[in-house]
């Protein structure tokens, strides 16, 4: 058995690029059917977020040919030829080292960030649930997930803003000073919006506003937040008083448009507002930028002030890299292991050992 990953992420592709190749939440149980009726593919992860999309699988071990597997990313986002370098395909140990540098953070964006382990555990138990998992990625996600709580725990990788929800708010107090008297919207109550209000909060922010499709959702997380729901439909209505807007739904095409923003902008007198769009694809279209006293910031913008903490996180990704090193060289060995088991029950097999039958000895009872 192999270990293989195929995929992009923001180190190889843009926003642009990412979005087109997202798997959203409902459609993972198509995805990872189609993936497992690949002959070859034995067991598969897929995991899709708004900085990557990376299909981890077990394939058998004589096969390297993984037109398959990639004919599935071009169908999902067809595949334009100057895509194609953005991908990467790493093979094990790459693939193992790869999987364990994600679940760390060491891959991210805002390097140490520990959002991408839960959003790894959410796609490892989903895949799980609908059967495409087995013996190799069930050890091996449950090895990454060690290997996380290990450099979390020993390193000081997650020291500093370790978050795109922190990237965002230091960026809205470099705007606005203090956030005490900031309104706040969020459209789409997904764990980064919630992650990112909830940083605005820490900072002082009092007033948040929540709209989600599912409204009872809205109301759980408002309440949580001391806030107010407002139903989906809704939300453009409330947008006047808005300073801060946090987007991070699921819609297949922006939601705030150019057209939509431009009269809003003029009746609300030079005020400026803020938009975090991390939704991928992208709620917001990008021209809104050009409209006066719009600040947007998508995905990658905010990478520019994550790395601004970078300098102590760097320090340690020496000592981060050789407690993954020693976990990879671990479960090669235990992959290695399982193979040579493999190759001598099916060598005993094809022998057909048998023991040799002992021969009747005669008793002797004494009588001559």
């Amino acid at each position: 058995m192999h270990i293989i990953c195929l995929g992009l992420s923001h180190n190889t592709a843009t926003v642009e690029i990412r979005e087109r190749y997202a798997v959203p939440e409902a459609e993972l149980g198509h995805a990872i059917s189609c993936i497992k009726a690949i002959p070859y593919v034995r067991e598969t992860v897929l995991v899709s977020t708004c900085n990557r999309v990376e299909l981890y699988a077990a394939v058998d071990r004589n096969c390297m040919d993984f037109s398959e597997i990639t004919d599935f990313f071009r169908k999902r986002g067809q595949i334009h030829e100057e895509d194609r370098g953005m991908f990467f395909r790493y093979l094990m140990p790459e693939s193992v080292q790869h999987l364990f540098r994600v679940v760390s953070g060491l891959d991210s964006m805002v390097i140490g960030e520990t959002e991408i382990l839960g959003q790894v555990k959410k796609a490892y138990s989903t895949s799980s649930e609908l059967g495409g998992t087995g013996k190799y990625l069930n050890r091996l996600f449950q090895n990454a997930f060690k290997v996380a709580k290990q450099v979390r725990s020993e390193s000081n990788i997650t020291r500093g803003t370790v978050s795109v929800g922190s990237a965002a708010v230091d960026l809205a107090e470099q705007l606005f000073g203090n956030l005490a008297q900031r309104k706040v919207m969020i459209i789409g109550a997904g764990d980064m919006g919630e992650r990112t209000a909830r940083s605005l909060m820490s900072r002082g922010v009092k007033s948040v506003l929540v709209s989600n499709r599912s409204h009872e959702r809205a109301e759980a997380l408002a309440a949580e937040m001391g806030g107010r729901a407002i139903r989906f439909e809704e939300w453009d209505q409330e947008f006047m008083e808005v300073d801060i807007l946090i987007s991070s739904t699921s819609a297949p095409h922006p939601i705030l448009t150019k057209a939509k923003l431009e009269p809003i902008m003029r009746k609300r007198m030079k005020r400026s507002l803020f938009l975090i769009d991390i939704a991928v694809p992208r709620d917001v279209e990008p021209d809104v930028n050009e409209l006066e006293g719009v600040y947007l910031y998508d995905i990658d913008s905010l990478s520019q002030i994550a790395h601004r903490s970078l300098e102590i996180r760097r320090k340690e990704l020496g000592l981060c890299e050789r407690m993954i090193a020693d976990h990879v060289a671990d479960y090669e060995s235990w992959v290695e292991a399982q193979q040579l088991d493999a190759e001598t029950r099916k060598a005993m097999a094809q022998r057909k050992i048998h023991l040799p039958v002992p021969h009747e000895t005669a008793v002797c009872d004494g009588s001559e």
